[in-house]
């Protein structure tokens, strides 16, 4: 995992820029080309900088662009706006790369939280700022299935998502887990020397070449909604909804909830899931 700012701006724009053929900007891709997308010097040149400056930028020098040089790259690289907006972050870090030693606090959920969860009828659950479910609901915890019976510095919606027999339970798991590790990159560049952070993205890489090959594309996603499949063992295919809400205060974990539509097939599912979970007695709220 790369920590140094500078470093890690370098590798963001080197990786966009490969994935951007000349004929996509306007220019003629020409003969006997050697690199895969734009050379340095022709993104240079479409962005008003001099390619001295931008290789700078590249190598991880102590460059300090300003918001409109950023701005003029990004244009050219045709950025989204979450990877505008990742960029302009990992400039300002570059400025800055010594800063001083800072305090991390576990992540905790209120105990106004836990009630929501428990007063939810839906599945819910607290997820952590890097992918770490710190809470659920007993129908989300039906839904997880074993996962919950993980120990607590094991339970990663995205290490989940790695495990081998994660195919049989998620259908379209490779999708998933290509959004969640852009996700993760988004979290992690906001706090790059987080512990927790270089410890998971550190643990993922070794264990699975699927994350190290996504981690290394730089990829970045903001998502607050989408939808999941689950092939459930108890009732058959569930199709949900979900939504991300950030609790209040400072950024940090979110609270996500799963629908169905009323009335559907997944409604009907998610409901004999429920009816399971009160046979049995289990109502207690988990973190």
């Amino acid at each position: 995992m790369t920590v140094d700012p500078r470093r890690a701006l370098a590798e963001f724009l080197r990786t966009r820029r490969t994935r951007v053929r000349p004929q996509d900007v306007g220019l003629e891709p020409g003969p006997r080309r050697r690199v895969a997308g734009l050379r340095r010097e022709e993104l240079a040149l479409l962005a008003g900088v001099s390619s001295d400056y931008y290789q700078r930028m590249e190598q991880g020098r102590d460059v300090r662009p300003s918001d409109q040089v950023l701005d003029a790259i990004a244009g050219a690289l045709n950025f989204s706006a979450e990877e505008t907006r990742h960029l302009h972050g990992l400039a300002a870090a570059a400025r800055t790369p010594n800063r001083p030693a800072h305090a991390y606090p576990p992540e905790a959920v209120p105990v106004t939280t836990l009630r929501l969860l428990a007063a939810t009828t839906s599945p819910a659950l607290v997820v952590g700022r890097f992918l770490d479910v710190l809470a659920w609901n007993p129908l989300a915890g039906a839904l997880l299935g074993a996962f919950t019976e993980l120990p607590r510095a094991e339970r990663n919606l995205l290490a989940m998502l790695l495990r081998p027999e994660a195919d049989q339970a998620c259908p379209e798991r490779s999708g998933t887990v290509a959004e969640l590790t852009a996700m993760l990159r988004t979290q992690v560049a906001a706090e790059p020397g987080h512990p927790r952070a270089v410890e998971l993205v550190g643990e993922l890489a070794v264990r699975s070449a699927e994350f190290a090959a996504l981690w290394a594309r730089h990829d970045v996603e903001d998502t607050t909604r989408g939808r999941m499949r689950v092939e459930h063992p108890r009732v058959g295919e569930l199709n949900l909804d979900w939504d991300a809400y950030p609790m209040p205060g400072a950024p940090g974990p979110v609270l996500v909830v799963y629908t169905a539509e009323p009335g559907s097939l997944d409604d009907e599912r998610l409901q004999l899931l429920a009816g399971t979970l009160e046979a049995s007695g289990h109502s207690a709220t988990m973190r």
